[in-house]
């Protein structure tokens, strides 16, 4: 909301918000994630290990991690060289 008030009361007009302002500030508190490209890579090697285990179910989460770590260990010797 915006106050509009005189001098004598000691309060300063405040601006409403735009969608400018509101668009900073909602990308200021974004928590940050892989990248888009990180993150497809991970899930692709996730997919070819439930496959290579025979597509059977209950594993998600151990190939998530596994594809993960085999994935930034791949990206972490590439930087390094």
């Amino acid at each position: 909301m915006t106050a509009n008030t005189g001098a004598k009361s000691g309060l300063v007009r405040q601006e409403e918000p735009t969608a400018q302002t509101a668009t900073k500030s909602s990308s200021s508190v974004r928590q940050e994630k892989p990248t888009p490209s990180l993150e497809d890579e991970i899930r692709r090697r996730a997919y070819a290990l439930y496959e290579q285990r025979g597509r059977k179910d209950g594993h998600d989460v151990v190939d998530w991690i596994r594809a993960e770590e085999e994935i930034t260990q791949k990206r972490s010797r590439r930087v390094a060289a």
